[in-house]
């Protein structure tokens, strides 16, 4: 399994592509893991993990209105840091 840092998670309410599409776009356009998605057009919920957290965040953002953006290090979280 490879290791990715960051925890990445957005809602977005408007969002352009069923769960399904957006699963298949996510994993094609972007290296991680641990994908779950939920919700439907009116308000789809992203949580992903990866090495590029920004990348993901700004794609999600051509698909709707994003909100509640979190990005946690989980290498920092690991360490008993603040994450």
């Amino acid at each position: 399994m490879d290791h990715y840092q960051f925890d990445t998670q957005t809602l977005i309410t408007g969002c352009t592509l069923n769960e399904d599409e957006l699963r298949e776009t996510i994993t094609s356009k972007f290296e991680g893991n641990s994908l779950i998605l939920g919700g439907d057009n009116d308000l789809m919920k992203v949580h992903f993990h990866t090495n590029y957290p920004g990348s993901v965040i700004d794609y999600c953002a051509t698909l709707g209105d994003i909100f509640d953006v979190v990005i946690e290090n989980m290498d920092r979280q690991a360490a008993g840091k603040k994450g």
